[in-house]
């Protein structure tokens, strides 16, 4: 379960303190049930989605977080000086699996794909490349929420497919929490949504009915 208490958001630029991005949100994901984010450009998806996986802090506000949580696949996770594998490295021994880091490593390198670019600094890479290395890294480990920020519009056909395969592979073990602006995306993986509208937030058991609010804004 992941509890989502009273959270704000704005950014701090050069020019000043930003707008609001999110107020006062208060959701309840329930345990083993994915999640679709929707919403409009700017709406705020990557930033709660961030937020409630811990890679970012709210301005006011907290999560509680039951469960063990992938960092935002296809966003994060990564050093850029250091190598795709020694990103791997550290990784592996950062989770305890030091006894299982050949195997784990090869594993890594076999899902991304990358070629002798896996040796080379993180931050030489395309975002293609780099998108590829963070879920391939996000998937080494067993989690209890996958966090998927945009991850299959990275890369080639053949990587989009063989991301969504790891996706299907997830049902049944652990729950997806996704931010993806192709529907179809969303259906295939996500049994209810989250709607964010003008930094606030309105849960849906649902997705299809979130998708149906999401689009009467639209409309306006």
């Amino acid at each position: 379960m992941i509890i989502v208490k009273d959270v704000y958001k704005r950014y701090t630029t050069k020019k000043g303190v930003g707008d609001w991005v999110l107020k006062g949100i208060n959701l309840v994901i329930p345990k083993n049930r994915s999640v679709g984010i929707v919403g409009g450009n700017g709406a705020g998806k990557s930033t709660l989605l961030r937020i409630i996986c811990g890679a970012d802090y709210a301005s006011h506000g907290i999560v509680e977080r039951h469960c063990r949580m992938s960092w935002p696949m296809g966003n994060g996770g990564v050093e850029p000086t250091m190598t795709g594998r020694q990103n791997a490295k550290f990784i592996c021994r950062a989770h305890g699996f030091e006894d299982e880091m050949e195997e784990r490593i090869a594993r890594i390198e076999d899902f991304a794909d990358i070629g002798q670019a896996f040796d080379k600094p993180v931050n030489t890479y395309s975002s293609g490349m780099r998108s590829r290395l963070q879920f391939a890294l996000s998937l080494a480990f067993d989690f209890d929420v996958y966090v998927s920020d945009e991850v299959t519009s990275a890369g080639d056909a053949a990587f989009k497919k063989k991301a969504k395969k790891a996706f299907r592979d997830l049902a049944g073990k652990s729950s997806i929490i996704m931010v993806a602006h192709n529907d179809e995306m969303l259906k295939s993986f996500c049994e209810s949504g989250i709607f964010l509208y003008k930094g606030q937030a309105t849960w849906y058991d649902k997705l299809d009915d979130a998708l149906a609010a999401y689009k009467e804004t639209i409309k306006v």
